[in-house]
C-alpha cells in the first residue's frame, strides 16, 4: 500500500514506536502513581451547571459515500479550536483504488485545501475520501498510559486533555493506534479532536458538522431515543477503524473499505 502523505507521525525523531512505548512503560514501573481527581468539563473550561452529564453519551458517525474532500471540516476545527498550522485535530484522506495493484493514498495539508485531481498515474477502478480523528475509545489506550491522569473521559463518553495538568511528555501520542494525538507546539502539551466539547455542552454541534456542505458528518447522542444517529446505528451497517485493537471506538463509519485503516 502506498502511502503519500498520511497524518503526522509526532513520535520523537530515531525512537520507534514499540522502544518508546517500553521505555515508557520501565520509566512508569518504579514511579509512585499520581492520580488527579478532576472535576467534569474542567478542561473544556466549563462549570456542568446546566449540562447533565449523565443524560448524554455521545457518539460520532461519518459516511464516506457522501465526503467529497472539500477539507472544509479542518479549516473549521482548525479556526474553532486555534490548532496550529502544520498540526489537525481532523483530517481528511484520499484513497484512490486501482483496478490492480495497492491502494493510493494522500493527505496533502491534512486535506485542508482539497485535493487536486487523480495525479497517481494509476487506472483507477474507484476512489473516496475518508475523513479521521480521535475516535473517543471506550478501552482508550492514551488514558492508560498517561503517568498524571491528564487524559481522561468524561461521563458522557469524551475523552479529553487538562492542559493545566498535562506534561507532555508525549506517552498518549505515541500510545495512540490512530494517529489523532500530538503535542501542540505553542502549549507543549497534548492535543486532539474534544468533538468541540465547549459547544456541544451548550446545546451546540460541532464546528466540522456545522460546516460539512453534505452532511458526511453527524454527532449524536445515544441516550436520546429521537436522535437520528441512533436509527443510523440500528439499521445501517456501521463500522469502526481497526476493530481489532479492541478499543471500541465511538466513532462510526459508513461505507467504510477495506482499504482503511
Amino acid at each position: 500500500m502506498k502511502h503519500r502523505h498520511s497524518h503526522p507521525d509526532q513520535q520523537p525523531d530515531g525512537v520507534s514506536r514499540r522502544e518508546f512505548l517500553h521505555r515508557s512503560s520501565a520509566a512508569l514501573a518504579g514511579a509512585v502513581a499520581i492520580v488527579l481527581i478532576l472535576p467534569e468539563g474542567s478542561a473544556a473550561g466549563i462549570s456542568g451547571a446546566e449540562y447533565d452529564w449523565d443524560r448524554h453519551t455521545w457518539v460520532y458517525v461519518i459516511d464516506t459515500t457522501k465526503c467529497i474532500g472539500c477539507g472544509s471540516c479542518v479549516s473549521a476545527c482548525r479556526a474553532e479550536n486555534s490548532v496550529p498550522e502544520g498540526m489537525y485535530r481532523t483530517w481528511v484522506e484520499r484513497y484512490e483504488i486501482p483496478v490492480t495493484g495497492e491502494a493510493f493514498i494522500d493527505s496533502p495539508d491534512g486535506g485542508e485545501h482539497g485535493f487536486d485531481p487523480v495525479t497517481s498515474g494509476m487506472n483507477v477502478g474507484k476512489g473516496f475520501f475518508v475523513p479521521k480523528m480521535c475516535n473517543h475509545c471506550r478501552a482508550t489506550p492514551c488514558t492508560q498510559v498517561c503517568p498524571v491522569g491528564a487524559s481522561f473521559t468524561t461521563r458522557d463518553g469524551v475523552v479529553l486533555v487538562d492542559a493545566e495538568h498535562c506534561i507532555g511528555c508525549g506517552y498518549c501520542v505515541q500510545a495512540c493506534p490512530f494517529g489523532s494525538r500530538f503535542i501542540n507546539p505553542t502549549t507543549h502539551t497534548a492535543d486532539k479532536c474534544t468533538w468541540c466539547y465547549h459547544r456541544i455542552t451548550k446545546g451546540l454541534t460541532t464546528a466540522c458538522v456545522e460546516i460539512c456542505p453534505v452532511g458526511a458528518r453527524q454527532l449524536g447522542n445515544r441516550d436520546d431515543p429521537d436522535d437520528p444517529v441512533n436509527e443510523i446505528l440500528a439499521t445501517r451497517r456501521v463500522q469502526v477503524l481497526q476493530p481489532e485493537l479492541l478499543t471500541r471506538p465511538q466513532c462510526y463509519y459508513l461505507g467504510l473499505d477495506m482499504e482503511v485503516r
